[in-house]
């Protein structure tokens, strides 16, 4: 028997439960859904539709990572209903380092279901193919969520284009429209400047910067890193919904993801949900963590721009001392 996850008040209204398998921080660990009223599985990729209402234009978010921590849960394309599961770097669970002065991911951090940005596709307003995966989006609301797993009901406020080893990896801006505060006074791009000053900056420098803590160069953005406000994000929405439908109907290239359903008539991936068996629901302790998640890196934008790196808190001592 499934049981739901720790959601927070909002998201009990859902329609959606996890089912959690194997031990966390290892690459064994699985967190699959199910309809809440029949226990149905379901692919968060590709069975939990994008809007939860079309007309007032509110979506469907499937939280991945929750703000503040630093496990790098994701999506999987490839695995059969597209459990999420924690992605890996040099063969081990990653975990996103800390770089001064943001502790992990500073928003709840996930993927819209239903859109896709494909890798065949040039993006017009990149010029630069997709990624491969779901539209991430990033949700700015008060409250921190409970864990991956939660489904969040969001509107997109704009969206930032960045580029990821020459990929197309749009970052959309969303709000919780059932945060009693934020909810209904963001609406677009001036109402975050005028009501959370700073963050639309510090958002931008945390993708430019986040991965030169593990030895990569600064992320690079379309537009010179300007946001884009909500029509536009709107319209980017649009065509990755556009691109998804033709993949999970078969009529373009999927190359390693599984298509695997249980709602959709007429498509390839179709499942009857009588046959699908997910693995039972587990309560297990973590594995430990080797990464020191207390560690903080120190980046020297300039320096990192030259392609130097960046120093940890330990190196930062030895250069002082050096300095002295």
């Amino acid at each position: 028997m499934a049981t739901t996850s720790p959601l927070d008040e909002h998201a009990q209204k859902g329609e959606y439960v996890i089912r959690k398998s194997g031990r966390p921080f290892t690459k064994d660990f699985r967190i699959h859904f199910e309809r809440a009223h029949d226990g149905v599985p379901v692919s968060p990729f590709h069975d939990i539709p994008l809007y939860h209402d079309r007309e007032k234009g509110i979506l469907n978010m499937v939280i991945e990572i929750p703000r503040w921590s630093n496990a790098k849960f994701e999506i999987s394309r490839e695995k059969s209903l597209n459990p999420i599961v924690q992605d890996t770097l040099d063969h081990a669970p990653r975990f996103v380092k800390n770089f001064f002065p943001y502790r992990g991911y500073i928003w709840n951090y996930g993927a819209l279901p239903q859109t896709w940005e494909d890798p065949d596709h040039k993006d017009p307003e990149t010029g630069a193919p997709g990624d491969n995966d779901p539209l991430d989006a990033c949700e700015i609301g008060r409250a921190v969520a409970p864990g991956p797993g939660t489904v969040r009901r969001v509107r997109p406020l704009g969206v930032l284009g960045l580029l990821d080893a020459g990929e197309t990896d749009w970052k959309v801006l969303v709000v919780d429209v059932d945060d009693p505060v934020l909810g209904a006074r963001l609406r677009d791009l001036p109402d975050v400047e005028r009501l959370l000053p700073g963050l639309l900056d510090a958002t931008r420098d945390w993708f430019r910067f986040y991965m030169v803590p593990d030895g990569r160069p600064p992320n690079e953005f379309a537009f010179g890193g300007q946001w884009k406000g909500r029509r536009f994000a709107e319209k980017i929405i649009a065509d990755c919904e556009d691109a998804w439908k033709r993949l999970v109907k078969g009529k373009t290239k999927r190359e390693d993801i599984s298509l695997d359903n249980t709602t959709l008539d007429g498509t390839p991936g179709k499942l009857d949900p009588d046959e699908v068996r997910l693995p039972p629901d587990e309560d297990l302790p973590p594995a430990p963590i080797e990464q020191d998640l207390d560690e903080w890196f120190y980046i020297d934008r300039k320096t990192a721009e030259d392609g130097e790196g960046s120093l940890s808190g330990n190196n930062m001592t030895i250069v002082l001392e050096m300095q002295e």
